[in-house]
């Protein structure tokens, strides 16, 4: 019975992730952010309590992946659908009957983000290397990226949320960006502790403790640098390892 503990959580993932959906199609994208950080939290129970109940398995790996391509590709670009469509004035109503360039590019746009969710994914699941340490941007990392932006914009009415989330430009750049930080090759930092020693850590530490003061210090208007303040620390572990 214990072995399906891991596998049944990794379902919630995915009917988070699809509700999110929903409610995002309907108009609600900040209900749909906190169902996809919802996701992310059963993302890592799952993982985490398949290694507790050692109810590891095949299907266990592959499901995972499927319900992260829901929750962290489908998902989060739906919320970028909702205010790219915004910011063009369409409000995400297209016309089936001739499909006007804007159209185009309003499916177009978000549409690159959970294609290259899967790639990583699929990358992910076949590349050994990446046990300590990833290669690209996690997806939920990059789902996480555009869910801080519209929960800073909802609670915080940040200027960056605003400029980003409330332009045609914005939301072209951020869902490129995050798209190509996902199947780039860019070393990553896993957060993944396999103790709580400082050494070997060291850069889990760092990263937790300057999320952690920016949210006490700035509140909801902190969330949009949680993502560029993991990537720089990941990038700093390459240039300064530790030893």
């Amino acid at each position: 019975m214990t072995k399906h503990i891991p596998n049944f959580i990794t379902c919630l993932n995915l009917v988070s992730g699809f509700i999110s959906i929903l409610f995002v199609l309907n108009g609600f994208p900040t209900i749909a952010s906190w169902l996809i950080l919802a996701a992310m939290v059963f993302d890592f129970c799952d993982g985490f309590s398949a290694r507790l109940l050692k109810a590891y398995s095949d299907t266990g790996k592959e499901l995972d992946s499927l319900a992260d391509v829901i929750s962290f590709g489908v998902a989060p670009a739906a919320i970028i659908f909702h205010y790219l469509s915004g910011a063009m004035g369409i409000s995400g109503q297209i016309s089936v009957n001739t499909l006007s360039f804007p159209d185009f590019c309003l499916l177009a746009v978000p549409a690159i983000m959970p294609v290259c969710a899967a790639i990583r994914l699929a990358r992910f699941n076949t590349d050994e290397t990446q046990k300590e340490s990833f290669k690209g941007l996690a997806s939920p990392a990059s789902a996480l990226a555009v869910v801080s932006l519209a929960l800073a914009l909802e609670y915080a009415d940040s200027n960056i949320a605003q400029k980003i989330l409330g332009t045609i430009t914005g939301n072209t750049i951020l869902t490129i960006v995050l798209s190509y930080l996902m199947v780039c090759r860019l070393p990553m930092i896993s957060l993944k502790f396999h103790d709580i020693k400082f050494k070997g850590n060291r850069d889990r530490y760092l990263l937790i403790i300057c999320i952690a003061l920016s949210i006490l210090l700035f509140g909801f208007k902190a969330l949009p640098f949680i993502v560029p303040i993991y990537i720089a620390i990941s990038i700093i572990s390459v240039l300064a390892p530790e030893k």
